[in-house]
């Protein structure tokens, strides 16, 4: 395990038990890494969101500080930032919705290097929707999908935070990806 992976996880912990500084000294480390995962839940969406991910990244962590929700390690931080994150979309949409102006929905497409086809465009509440029936009906291919496309990790740290194989995660996002496009045709 590399050196910042251990001061990240301690500094998490310490965080966790209320000591202050550790969030000082931890927010310039996991910053980049939230940026970029809010960077990848806007790669899909429509030009002219009024969110940006900056503000996203800011809400999320704000949301997890003061919410009484508890992680163990880096890798279940990160899959719980990128929840937060989805949520927070999901939100605004909806919020968006209601405006006065008729409420614009925003197109969300799912997509990986690793997989070619381009994965199902929906709109985003449409895609929550789905996400959460799929996650009633089997939770773990719903947490692939989310830590894949929503947390922006790579397949080996999903993998290892859902703690199956490599293979058995590839499985479980083209199954997946195989319902949400049956699912929102």
């Amino acid at each position: 395990m590399e050196e910042g992976t251990k001061d990240i996880t301690r500094l998490l912990r310490q965080w966790r038990q209320g000591r202050a500084e550790a969030r000082e000294i931890l927010l310039p480390l996991i910053y980049d890494r939230l940026r970029q995962m809010a960077a990848a839940q806007f790669s899909g969406e429509k030009a002219g969101h009024t969110l940006q991910p900056t503000a996203l990244v800011h809400d999320a962590f704000l949301q997890i500080e003061q919410g009484d929700l508890d992680f163990n390690d880096r890798r279940h931080f990160f899959a719980l930032a990128a929840r937060t994150m989805r949520h927070l979309l999901i939100d605004h949409a909806r919020a968006r919705r209601r405006d006065k102006r008729g409420g614009v929905r925003y197109q969300v497409t799912l997509r990986d290097v690793d997989l070619s086809d381009g994965g199902p465009t929906a709109d985003a509440l449409d895609l929550a929707e789905a996400l959460d029936e799929l996650e009633a009906h089997n939770s773990r291919v719903a947490s692939a999908l989310e830590l894949i496309y929503f947390g922006g990790m790579t397949r080996g740290e999903a993998a290892a935070h859902l703690v199956i194989s490599p293979t058995t995660l590839d499985r479980d996002v083209r199954l997946g990806r195989a319902w949400l496009k049956r699912r929102l045709q």
